[in-house]
């Protein structure tokens, strides 16, 4: 802390005051430590340091801080002269300030409190992967390797784009397991699928334009497009994923479609082959953009892996969105956007202007990590865990909950949907009355594009959650959602 600054500011503030320039420093300190600006434990400045800073004697110094010790708020070590631990003053509450909302936007003031950091572990939080069977050491090894290689150079603002070496490594990655017909220069890295979507959102339309958003959604799309002030239209999702019908694309024609084909979210069903072609077509035909969020297509658990929309057709019109959030670890905030060739030197201008690169390290160690085989060898071994827990849920879902609702999206990704065969059930309720149960299922409804959707039920992730553990896990789920239906069906009789 910056004691020269904290003293002047307080000698201006009692400049009424004749105290010698001692009581001063003394009546300073004391107050920052009764009031907790100097925290317990903070080591102040060495009474010669502070002397010739502030331009006093030292004894003047050596006097304030004997003093602080006689009252006993600060002791004295080897370290130095530090602040005590004592029962900060209690500071007034300050005044209620009806006018606290009045600078926010709507948009603002329509924001949904986001789960703390409790509540995005364990049973059975959708989005998270089993970060205890995380290679770290293997990690840790990369990213000290890539921080030992680091030039003078490196230490700079990087590349707008993204670390070359990543770039090519995410290409060939892509195009191998992925189906993806791209180069490196078409790559972009960004800090996650909401970095990705926010400069989608912006670099790809303007202020009024339409987007398409599934209905049941992802609400990062929703409100990335909000923020670049985009007209969302709702879509239906079924069994087949988005299903646009020939009324949507003459009332209300898009400028962007988003989707999330391979695993729909939330409700995991996958977009068929004839739908991609038919949805590919159409919006070549009606000048609009696809962005295909392919967020946890690497666990797919039944059938053979399905290839990227990006690649099914030559010159798709589709900007593919990818994230290491799913397949690694959540905060390394690593995705990427692979955009057209068409849309490639528009794209680097804008990303250059917007956005200062930096974590070259990490960059450089996931770059490594891709090429030595690490990472596909590691989403193996997650694709076979993530079936069996996969497995567990399903059975365990079909014995305690199997009349009340029905399994979808399980064939895919760490998440699957439970939707209520009662479209009349409180699908947010349910969910509220879990979390008291420690369990978090998100609500089908809450993911509604506009109020446009029927889906009633829950959102489970079980990527983190062990097999032997599922089945106890679901009873307790099921005890709160027949309580739900009983009361539903009695207030109905």
């Amino acid at each position: 802390m910056d004691l020269s600054l904290l003293i002047t500011g307080y000698a201006a503030q009692h400049s009424h005051r004749s105290w010698p320039r001692q009581r001063m420093l003394h009546e300073c300190l004391r107050a920052a430590i009764r009031n907790g600006t100097l925290a317990a434990g903070t080591r102040l400045a060495a009474s010669r340091a502070l002397a010739e800073e502030l331009g006093l004697a030292r004894n003047t110094v050596l006097y304030a801080y004997e003093q602080l010790a006689s009252e006993g708020f600060v002791t004295t070590d080897r370290r130095g002269t530090v602040v005590a631990t004592i029962a900060a003053e209690r500071k007034p509450s300050a005044p209620p300030r009806a006018s606290a909302r009045a600078g926010l936007s709507q948009r603002a003031r329509g924001l949904r409190p986001l789960p703390g950091p409790a509540e995005m572990m364990g049973a059975f939080v959708p989005g998270v992967p089993a970060l205890d069977h995380f290679p770290l050491t293997l990690w840790r090894r990369m990213l000290e390797r890539a921080s030992r290689s680091l030039t003078v150079a490196q230490l700079n603002y990087g590349d707008p784009a993204g670390e070359p070496l990543l770039r090519e490594a995410i290409a060939d990655h892509l195009r191998a397991a992925r189906g993806v017909v791209c180069d490196a220069g078409q790559v972009f890295i960004t800090d996650g699928t909401q970095s990705s979507l926010d400069l989608c959102t912006h670099a790809l339309a303007d202020a009024g334009d339409t987007i398409w958003i599934e209905s049941p959604g992802y609400g990062g799309a929703l409100a990335a497009s909000r923020a670049a002030g985009l007209n969302v239209a709702g879509i239906e999702v079924d069994d087949d994923g988005i299903a646009p019908t020939s009324q949507d694309w003459l009332l209300r024609p898009p400028r962007l479609i988003y989707t999330t084909p391979s695993h729909q979210y939330p409700v995991g069903s996958v977009l068929s082959l004839r739908r991609r072609l038919a949805l590919i077509e159409a919006a070549r035909a009606a000048g609009a953009l696809i962005i295909e969020d392919d967020y946890d297509s690497e666990f797919r658990h039944d059938g053979a892996p399905l290839s990227a929309m990006q690649g099914l057709a030559a010159d798709a019109p589709v900007v593919y969105l990818g994230t290491f959030s799913k397949t690694m670890f959540p905060s390394l905030r690593i995705g990427f956007a692979v955009v057209p060739p068409a849309l490639e030197a528009a794209f680097a201008l804008m990303r250059a202007q917007s956005h200062a690169a930096g974590r070259v390290a990490e960059q450089l160690a996931l770059a490594e990590f891709l090429r030595s085989g690490q990472f596909a060898l590691h989403v193996r071994r997650m694709r076979r865990l993530y079936r069996q827990r996969r497995d567990a849920l399903v059975a365990a879902l079909d014995r305690h909950l199997g009349s009340v609702a029905t399994v979808h999206g399980g064939s895919a990704g760490m998440h699957l949907a439970l939707r209520f065969r009662d479209g009349a059930m409180d699908d947010v309720a349910i969910s509220a009355r879990a979390l008291e149960h420690g369990i978090v299922v998100n609500a089908l409804s809450r993911h509604d594009t506009h109020g446009t959707s029927g889906w009633r039920g829950l959102m489970l992730g079980y990527a983190q959650v062990p097999a032997e553990e599922m089945d106890e896990l679901v009873k307790r789920l099921a005890a709160v959602v027949h309580m739900a239906a009983f009361s539903a069906g009695r207030v109905a009789r």
